[in-house]
């Protein structure tokens, strides 16, 4: 028998915990689901009367938050107060990657999990299910469920933990929830499981909704990760090699995806993967690979992650040797910053690291993104050059553009480094004209109409694409 939830508390406020709630609220409109954070900032934005300036951008989000935020959808800093009051709660905050200390570039940092794990066995009454919604290393359920119940002295509170991957895709967020592949719920208790089961049963084909043990359910998601990771450096791989023998990696790429053993996506070319996870979790499984002594393992993910990295230092490369070797007071028009189109997150966008390689070549970069804010960008490229601060004659700088016509002018090169719709339809001819010859176009996404770039008279080098050899 399931226990009825009434009441929902997600504890983190972000790209996981926002959207995942708008969601539930949005198919069940009889819970009542609280979103806390400590970040007053965050809470205030997700209050803001303008839906465009939600903390996180996803297409169809601000109708969620529109229809559900004042009835079933709440967001507050008061922690204490929503965790005391919920049947369910759902672990969504950050475990970024360890910085310092034993595991550093590799394990995750589990301080926030621990903190919320205290606050709940503090401040929770009765009995309450904890889901992990957050991307956590396999056994970490082992510690959340140690710390609840070694803090339980009067034994007036019961817990059960459920381990409840995200498998979401940023940019297609809201239809990922809407429409899964797979729920997956890990869980040592029927019951609890049940009450998960139930509230997604509410919208997700019973089919569709899987359940494990938690270990496998805590590891699954990692894998997920990996694999989707490993394909988009295999491709990328194969681009370099494309653009070396003379071959089209989009019709390399059609050739494997019709195989339905392997199947289309991501099988796109370009500059290499970024946002919160890839690369965090592939880390953290290398981590563990090392921990259990497998490491042969540890080396093949590794290897994962250095071809991504590979990747952006070669199209940095490619930029300053077709630019006669040299980028020193070059203006470079750079056409997106996030690491994908359709979401304003940055998290380990290849354009962060390709812009600061171009900087430390004297380039003047003009950026524009149609969801970065200019803040945003400072923040990322702040640390290695603040904006319009030439600290050293030998660095360039940045600006921001708040238009892309605004980049071109007179640009020596346009490096598009984000597949934004937008970007597709520009007006070649018009363009050219506002740009230093030779006049450049990079194409890391391989999106813009190559013909029409060409009677633009535009010099043009698109990944993967070996037909442009000269």
């Amino acid at each position: 028998m399931s226990l009825k939830i009434k009441n929902i508390c997600c504890i983190g406020a972000g790209y996981v915990g926002g959207p995942t709630m708008a969601v539930i609220a949005r198919n069940c409109p009889k819970i009542q689901i609280n979103i806390v954070d400590i970040n007053e900032k965050k809470i205030k934005e997700w209050g803001n009367k303008d839906l465009n300036k939600l903390p996180v951008y996803e297409p169809g989000l601000d109708e969620y938050i529109k229809e559900c935020r004042g009835n079933n959808l709440h967001f507050s800093s008061d922690v204490e107060k929503y965790i005391s009051t919920a049947d369910m709660i759902f672990l969504s905050v950050n475990t970024p990657t360890k910085t310092q200390g034993i595991g550093a570039g590799q394990a995750s940092n589990l301080k926030w999990i621990e903190a919320s794990a205290r606050q709940i066995s503090k401040y929770a009454t009765g009995h309450t299910i904890v889901v992990e919604k957050s991307t956590l290393p396999v056994k970490t359920a082992l510690t959340i469920k140690e710390i609840l119940n070694g803090s339980n002295i009067d034994n007036d509170k019961t817990f059960q933990i459920l381990s409840n991957p995200e498998f979401l895709s940023e940019g297609s967020a809201i239809n990922d929830l809407e429409k899964p592949d797979r729920v997956l719920i890990g869980g040592e208790n029927k019951e609890a499981i049940d009450s998960l089961i139930n509230i997604y049963a509410n919208w997700v084909p019973r089919e569709r909704i899987l359940t494990t043990d938690l270990w496998s359910s805590e590891l699954s998601k990692l894998i997920a990760n990996a694999f989707l990771a490993q394909r988009i450096s295999s491709i990328n791989s194969i681009s370099a090699l494309c653009e070396k023998t003379g071959a089209d990696i989009k019709q390399v790429s059609l050739a494997l995806g019709t195989d339905s053993r392997i199947g289309p996506k991501f099988l796109n070319a370009g500059p290499g993967f970024g946002g919160s996870c890839f690369k965090k979790d592939i880390s953290n499984l290398i981590y563990i690979c090392d921990h259990y002594g497998l490491y042969e393992v540890s080396k093949y993910w590794q290897k994962v992650i250095d071809i991504n990295f590979w990747q952006s230092e070669r199209i940095s490369n490619l930029v300053v040797n077709k630019l006669f070797g040299n980028l020193s007071n070059k203006k470079i028009s750079i056409l997106g910053f996030a690491f994908k189109a359709n979401t304003n997150d940055t998290r380990e966008s290849p354009a962060i690291k390709i812009c600061r390689n171009l900087l430390e070549e004297g380039a003047n970069l003009k950026i524009y993104d149609p969801k970065v804010s200019k803040s945003q960008i400072d923040k990322d490229l702040g640390e290695f050059l603040p904006s319009n601060k030439n600290i050293n004659s030998e660095y360039g700088n940045w600006i921001y553009c708040d238009l892309a016509e605004k980049t071109f002018e007179e640009a020596d090169a346009t490096l598009i480094l984000t597949e934004w719709e937008e970007f597709k339809f520009l007006n070649w001819y018009d363009l050219a004209l506002k740009m230093r010859r030779p006049s450049w176009v990079f194409d890391t996404r391989s999106i813009i109409n190559l013909d029409l770039a060409k009677k633009a008279g535009l010099k043009i080098w698109s990944i993967g694409n070996g037909t442009l050899i000269k």
